[in-house]
């Protein structure tokens, strides 16, 4: 399907929002037109990731043209094709990683502060995108599937002697909660984390927050997570049941920083407020059902000194620098691998709820082991 190249491009894609309850088709692609920035990577592993069910679903809005729709933004696989140009010492045979950004447009103020996830242009996501730099036009393509192609800066190499399963899922989710905690100081100046919401996204909170020296709290609607929360690393499981104000009683200022990865409706943010010591910091990497945050009272800003604010994905910079700490550190993420053919199995498994915390397809055929 690519000029230059003896092998083809196709994956699973989903063509209608129903694709979620196991109805996802192998098809042929045509991706971008090849740049010499730009790198392929016969894909191995790629982490299920929430946004995945999202698009696919319209839950974050209709698609319409946007169909057939491969996602998929935690890929990891080797190098098979370099342009002359290529990025970041990639060489053929490497095994890489590539998140939920693809490109931008590496000019702007922010790209040249390695914010390129903040991009005056905007950020190409990994699928569902349109590229503009290079290939104007050319549609982004995600990594349920046997090969990727885009530019070679937003991969990231994956550490010597790291499991390229593991790393999969660390390119999302792990990012997007290790961005928060290290721009609001954690395990420097903020030493007592609290995560809400023991998920997917949650579960790398934990074990981020506590690799970087801090003591965790998990905050959570009831107590069914709380022996995994004790495994990953948590010292503290506050259950917030329907009155989190009652349930923090006695909690109030104990915590430095929050990060909300949680979609839970019509939350009680005065109470959780309360929980912040002066100067603390509510971030949200999850967009609660309703689309918006409960009234907040000016007053518990301004009394208390805290702040809300919100916190995208990981740039390129900073997911390298998240890989080197947790190959370090050997912080292992839950994960459950399944074979990429097994992906109209694993897609209504994750949609279910089922992960414990993140499903991981393996493609096989490619060299992934499962």
């Amino acid at each position: 399907m690519s000029a230059q190249t003896d092998y083809k491009f196709a994956g699973w894609a989903g063509d209608a929002p129903d694709s979620i309850e196991g109805k996802l088709k192998w098809i042929e692609y045509e991706p971008k037109k090849f740049a010499e920035d730009d790198i392929d990577i016969k894909i191995q592993y790629c982490g299920i990731c929430a946004s995945d069910i999202s698009t696919l679903s319209e839950g974050w809005g209709p698609m319409k043209d946007a169909y057939p729709q491969i996602v998929g933004h935690e890929i990891v696989g080797e190098v098979v094709r370099v342009g002359k140009d290529t990025k970041n010492g990639i060489k053929m045979g490497d095994i890489v990683g590539v998140g939920a950004q693809c490109d931008s447009c590496l000019k702007c103020h922010y790209c040249n502060k390695d914010q390129e996830n903040y991009c005056s242009g905007g950020m190409v996501g990994t699928y569902n995108g349109k590229f503009s730099r290079t290939s104007e036009g050319s549609k982004s393509w995600g990594g349920y599937a046997d090969y990727w192609r885009g530019p070679s800066h937003f991969a990231i190499p994956i550490p010597e002697g790291m499991d390229p399963a593991e790393a999969a899922p660390y390119l999302c989710g792990g990012g997007t909660m290790y961005t928060p905690l290290v721009q609001h100081g954690a395990g420097k100046t903020a030493k007592n984390i609290g995560i809400i919401g023991l998920g997917g996204l949650g579960h790398f909170g934990v074990l981020l927050a506590k690799s970087l020296g801090c003591e965790v709290t998990v905050i959570s609607h009831s107590a069914r997570k709380k022996e995994d929360a004790e495994k990953l690393g948590a010292s503290h499981f506050l259950i917030t049941g329907d009155d989190e104000a009652k349930a923090f009683k006695g909690h109030e200022r104990s915590l430095d920083l929050i990060i909300c990865s949680s979609n839970a409706p019509d939350m009680n943010m005065t109470a959780y407020l309360s929980l912040l010591r002066p100067g603390g910091n509510f971030i949200l990497t999850g967009v609660p059902e309703t689309g918006k945050i409960s009234d907040i009272s000016p007053f518990s800003l301004i009394m208390g000194n805290v702040h809300i604010g919100g916190s995208l994905i990981a740039s390129p910079a900073t997911l390298k620098e998240m890989l080197a700490l947790v190959a370090e550190k050997k912080v292992h993420p839950w994960i459950k691998k399944w074979p990429m053919d097994k992906v109209n199995e694993a897609v209504p498994d994750m949609v279910a709820g089922n992960a414990r915390y993140r499903h991981v397809l393996v493609n096989v055929k490619n060299g992934g082991k499962l």
